[in-house]
């Protein structure tokens, strides 16, 4: 069997304008103060906690139809939240998150390789 080709996955090469906003956004209120990595990680589950709510007791069906109505911007947001405080507590921590999940994605091609892995859900202590 064939292996499909790998996408290439772009090295970080420009400033990261979104996270420029951020931090300046953060300056200009001094809230680096609050944002310490326990409370950015503590915010982060918090936002995940919200985001699952838009989904929480609903069918397939019903989501799909939410995410059609009002909930698709709620949950927009909630991705925007939380989006913010991981790329926030990757630079606090001095990580590089391109590079992490790059490092992490050829990790998991080791640990579920194509032939083991595609069209199953275990875990690869299982495969």
């Amino acid at each position: 069997m064939r292996r499909p080709k790998r996408p290439r996955l772009p090295r970080q090469g420009k400033p990261d304008a979104v996270l420029e906003a951020l931090l300046a956004f953060r300056k200009e209120r001094d809230w680096e103060q609050f944002h310490k990595p326990k409370d950015l990680a503590i915010s982060l589950v918090l936002e995940a906690a919200e985001l699952l709510e838009e989904f929480q007791w609903k069918t397939d069906a019903e989501v799909a139809g939410h995410l059609k109505d009002k909930g698709r911007k709620r949950v927009e947001e909630e991705l925007a939240d939380l989006a913010i405080y991981l790329k926030l507590l990757a630079h606090d921590l001095g990580i590089d998150l391109d590079e992490a999940m790059r490092k992490k994605i050829e990790k998991n091609r080791k640990k579920y390789p194509v032939e083991k892995s595609r069209g199953t859900a275990k875990k690869y202590t299982n495969l």
